[in-house]
């Protein structure tokens, strides 16, 4: 039988507590204002840091996990400042540039290599059914598809005797696919890149690629690549290998072909994330002695600058996080002021309840109760503001936010205590009140 008055005296004591709660509205609400800021706040806040998070994470998946990436870059030269410059005259030392004899190089002097994927892309147009369209042919090998994660939406990959005899054969990004073909299906097709007609044997799945990643990583969208193989880029459209008069100097003009370059990137895919910097500056040191000195490619890290980019973002979340958290136990010190400065008005009121027969218990659930419920209902809407915020700074703002669960689990959750540790001290001090000088009390 306890337990049912126990269950009683708690509904009495909660009913009480509602009613003073709606009989002061807009003091509740005012009361509330802190939690209400500071729950929508660190919603908001943590929605901007998963969206940065998620964007980072994004951007480690399109230039692939554990890549070095190799680009060719404008000739520097050294200039001889002794006899010769008396003449007028500079030493310029001759490298042969990026090529595909590197690849040998790197894979039989450097351990742990996973896989090495050069590329060659050429500016082109392609052409079918009196729609042309420009575009980029990429020459790869079919390690292009494991380094940076590539998979194939529908068709087949180059067999070994496509590789080989470097056959006019492509594989086509689906926004290729819809400018061409948007109600056929594409394989077995033959579209043309300059003067090679090309049959299509399969379609890349849809890569997306926001503004930022092409702006901070220099990626291109992928969509409107043409891939051939490798060996067929080199044997019909470029080999930059090849001297050709084009690629001699006009001493009349003194201009020469500026790319010089056999491939335009290569990507090597180490085994252990440990060994990236290790296997950089040892590639540079190969790649510098077989060019003759030369300075003329340039080595990133990708992941590494996205993985530095991430703990500096992880740090700005964390400040804002914590001056998010301040503007709650604000609100928490603000519940308790009022709720103290409600004590004393309502003196008469307890010492009323207390000579009816009122336990303390009953005074300390009562005014707990009242805490509680303004930092539970000001929770709840900054909940609701924080998504909003979000939702506002996705839209207007341009820029990424994930709404999680666990971020409105633990903002409504420390609301919700905050409520009721700040609401503990004016809570005892009702309970202590003398019912006989409270009936007194003006």
């Amino acid at each position: 039988m306890k337990k049912p008055i126990i269950n009683e005296r708690l509904l009495a004591n909660f009913s009480i507590a509602l009613e003073a709660v709606i009989a002061n509205r807009l003091r509740s609400f005012l009361t509330a204002l802190g939690i209400i800021f500071g729950v929508a706040a660190v919603i908001a806040m943590m929605a901007i840091g998963n969206g940065a998070q998620q964007e980072i994470l994004e951007q480690i998946k399109l230039v692939g996990v554990n890549n070095i990436v190799i680009e060719p870059i404008s000739e520097q030269f050294e200039e001889n400042l002794g006899e010769e410059a008396d003449l007028g005259k500079e030493r310029k030392k001759f490298s042969p540039g990026l090529r595909l004899i590197d690849i040998k190089s790197i894979e039989k002097n450097i351990p742990g290599i996973a896989k090495i994927s050069p590329e060659i892309v050429l500016e082109t147009n392609i052409v079918y059914g009196g729609v042309r369209r420009s575009a980029k042919l990429v020459g790869i090998t079919p390690a292009y598809f494991d380094v940076l994660d590539f998979k194939l939406d529908e068709g087949r990959l180059f067999s070994e005797a496509n590789e080989i005899k470097g056959d006019p054969v492509c594989i086509i990004g689906r926004a290729v696919q819809r400018k061409f073909f948007p109600k056929e299906n594409p394989i077995g097709r033959k579209i043309k890149s300059g003067n090679q007609w090309l049959e299509i044997i399969g379609i890349m799945e849809e890569r997306y690629v926001s503004e930022q990643s092409i702006s901070k990583l220099g990626i291109r969208d992928f969509n409107m690549d043409v891939y051939i193989p490798i060996q067929s880029m080199l044997v019909r459209f470029k080999n930059r290998d090849l001297v050709t008069g084009y690629d001699l100097e006009d001493e009349s003009t003194g201009q020469q072909n500026p790319n010089y370059h056999q491939i335009d990137k290569l990507v090597v895919q180490v085994a252990e994330s440990e060994s990236l910097n290790p296997t950089a500056e040892v590639i540079s040191k190969l790649l510098s002695r077989s060019h003759n000195g030369v300075v003329d490619f340039e080595i990133t890290i990708p992941e590494l600058l996205l993985k530095q980019q991430q703990r500096t973002q992880n740090i700005f979340n964390i400040v804002l996080g914590a001056i998010a958290g301040i503007s709650l136990l604000v609100g928490g010190i603000g519940i308790m002021n009022i709720m103290l400065a409600s004590v004393m008005e309502r003196i008469k009121e307890i010492g009323l309840r207390l000579s009816l027969g009122a336990k303390k218990s009953d005074i300390v659930n009562q005014f707990l109760f009242e805490s509680i419920m303004i930092s539970v209902s000001g929770g709840i809407i900054g909940v609701i503001l924080g998504v909003l915020l979000a939702y506002a700074v996705s839209v207007f703002g341009d820029f990424p936010t994930v709404v999680s669960f666990p971020s409105i689990l633990l903002s409504f959750g420390v609301a919700a205590t905050v409520g009721l540790i700040f609401g503990i001290a004016p809570a005892q001090k009702a309970a202590s009140q003398d019912p006989i000088t409270s009936l007194r009390y003006e």
